[in-house]
């Protein structure tokens, strides 16, 4: 992603891209919380009415108000990804804008329809009938999709563009947005991302009660907590698997280059071994270290290992993926994680159909604390093999990062800026939810805390009885 080779690129390169991977990865943390957690509190909101379990319904109230702390931080980290397209990418907004701008329109409409949904559902908790205020929340989560889907369309046209022709000044002419919103990619990457959305939401929230089983919290309120969003996380666990390999697959056949950057394929042909980690060397086109298994990589991409793969040697070298190494390493980390989440899957369903309980042993609870924080690294490093893996390309095969990018001056200042207002909003959002989490843990209004009564007042704070000083 930081690009440390580009001494013929334009100044400006660098500190845009960095300020735009920074960005990006800072909101790539909040997006997850915006798809998933909606239907993970209409879950239990659900549960809560049909079975009147006070439990689920303050699990419901309260994961309610922690998306709408993380929705208003997202929504000032989103915007400022918006000017930054338009800003540090000129060559890209201005000449490709009205092929790929719809799914920005789209997205807008999502973003302020989600909030004010959103805004209803948390005010209506003790003001709307029960049965009323759960479906008021039901068009949620679906709402979240569609904007999740708008700018997925936009990222995965950036990897297949579609939907224009280039005239003969460079410029595109037939433009048909449709098109280029059902681009070739599309299915694949909304489909990867929605399943890493609902895993990142799920074993994040649930990693919370993990960690109060560790410190002796075992109550219905905390193994609720644990066992929904756990629940969903462990079933989009396989089916991402199962997308995962079907996307490399796909990424073999349509775009050789990115898919022999991952995988580190150095030289064409067929019995490709599958490498893990290791170090490439572009100058003699080599790998250095790592494990390598013999035939693997032939036989993913076409079940044989006769498959002919093509490598990196087919490629100029100006053409090639600016840092192999980094798409390669996240890969293999994206992979890696994922395939021991799916193992951790494995085990809680296996003791689950045996004894009907969760796990309790330390090391099952300690790698549920730490589930939310690998699927982030994972998602994190897919997106650094979705955008470094299609460098030097901005629109692949049409249009370098390096002809797009801004001729303004000044762009390590705004980077700086950006990384000051966002290391702000994060404390800011951390010192809030905090806060929320110390108060329900000391409220003391029945059973369940402040919220003992979803729906009807909170009791008034009786007023002190103390007589002033005469």
């Amino acid at each position: 992603m930081f690009d440390l080779l580009a001494a013929s690129e334009p100044a400006q390169l660098l500190p845009a891209r960095s300020q735009m991977a920074f960005t990006l990865m800072f909101h790539i943390i909040l997006v997850p919380l915006g798809v998933a957690l909606p239907a993970l509190m209409l879950l239990a909101e659900h549960r809560g009415l049909k079975r009147r379990d006070q439990a689920a319904l303050t699990l419901a109230r309260r994961w309610s108000h922690v998306a709408g702390v993380t929705f208003a931080v997202g929504a000032v980290s989103g915007t400022v990804l918006s000017f930054e397209m338009g800003l540090l990418w000129p060559g890209l907004t201005g000449k490709y804008g009205d092929v790929f701008g719809l799914p920005f329109a789209i997205e807008g409409i999502a973003f302020f329809l989600e909030a004010i949904l959103v805004a209803i559902y948390i005010y209506g908790w003790k003001r709307l009938r029960p049965w009323t205020h759960f479906k008021l929340g039901l068009p949620i989560p679906f709402v979240a999709l569609v904007g999740a889907f708008s700018i997925i369309s936009a990222n995965s046209w950036m990897n297949t563009p579609a939907g224009f022709t280039l005239g003969p000044d460079g410029w595109p002419t037939d433009i048909d947005p449709i098109a280029a919103i059902f681009n070739k990619a599309l299915p694949w990457e909304f489909l990867h991302f929605v399943c890493a959305a609902y895993m990142a939401a799920g074993f994040t929230v649930a990693s919370v009660y993990a960690v109060g089983w560790l410190r002796g919290r075992r109550d219905r309120y905390h193994r609720l907590g644990f066992l929904i969003p756990f629940t969903v996380a462990a079933i989009f666990t396989p089916v991402q698997m199962v997308v995962g390999d079907l996307i490399a697959v796909w990424l073999f056949k349509e775009m050789p280059v990115k898919f022999a950057a991952m995988e580190v394929v150095t030289n064409s042909g067929t019995h490709q071994p599958e490498i893990f980690f290791g170090r490439y060397d572009a100058a003699t086109n080599t790998v250095s270290g790592g494990i390598s298994i013999p035939n693997l990589n032939s036989i993913l991409a076409g079940n044989s290992p006769d498959t002919y793969v093509q490598g990196l040697d087919a490629v100029p070298l100006a053409d090639r993926p600016s840092n192999v190494n980094v798409v390669h390493w996240a890969f293999d980390i994206m992979v890696g994680i994922g395939t021991l989440l799916m193992l951790f899957v494995i085990w809680f369903a296996w003791h689950w159909w045996r004894k009907r309980d969760i796990p309790s042993s330390k090391p099952f609870l300690w790698i549920a604390a730490s589930a939310g924080v690998l699927t982030y690294i994972a998602i994190e490093a897919g997106w650094i093999v979705t955008e470094v893996g299609r460098q030097p390309w901005i629109v692949y095969g049409f249009e370098r990062t390096s002809s797009a990018v801004t001729g303004a001056d000044g762009i390590w200042l705004s980077f700086a800026v950006v990384v000051v207002l966002y290391l702000v909003m994060a404390a800011g959002a951390i010192t809030v939810l905090r806060a929320m989490a110390r108060r329900w843990r000391r409220a003391d209004i029945g059973e369940y805390g402040d919220a003992a009564v979803p729906y009807g007042p909170r009791p008034e704070v009786e007023a002190s009885t103390e007589k002033a000083p005469s």
